[in-house]
């Protein structure tokens, strides 16, 4: 392949889904790496696990991503807990029923940040941190 048509292939702007995982509530967001800026789309309530996948799969199909983004979550000093268990077998069951990439983002701090537990606006922060990553 020509470098040319390599580096054009390589820089396309992608979509992109986050999520800030937890047992009962799941945020999501969207964003894209053109802008770098993600937009808190809502929360997926406790369901059941098909009703709660069923949700992705509606939100996969609306936005079209290339990948997902899920929020590790750890104690202040990095260490895993229990939730990041949970975080990362969510994150793989995503890989795995919708066949999309899934990169992961420590997000140690980005409930604390967010007013109110608003989990979409976590996921937003998540998002923009993962953007942030990959540009730096």
């Amino acid at each position: 392949m020509p470098e040319s048509v390599l580096a054009a292939t390589v820089s396309m702007p992608h979509t992109c889904l986050a999520f800030d995982f937890g047992k009962k509530r799941i945020g999501v967001a969207v964003g894209n790496t053109l802008t770098q800026q993600a937009q808190a789309l809502g929360i997926i309530g406790f369901a059941s696990t098909n009703e709660r996948f069923a949700r992705i799969q509606a939100l996969i199909n609306e936005w079209q991503p290339q990948a997902l983004v899920v929020g590790l979550p750890r104690h202040p000093d990095g260490a895993a807990h229990e939730m990041t268990e949970a975080a990362t077998r969510f994150g793989h069951q995503l890989e795995g029923r919708f066949h999309l990439p899934v990169h992961w983002v420590d997000e140690r701090y980005t409930s604390a940040v967010v007013e109110n537990g608003n989990d979409a606006l976590a996921a937003a922060l998540i998002l923009e941190q993962y953007f942030s990553e990959q540009s730096a």
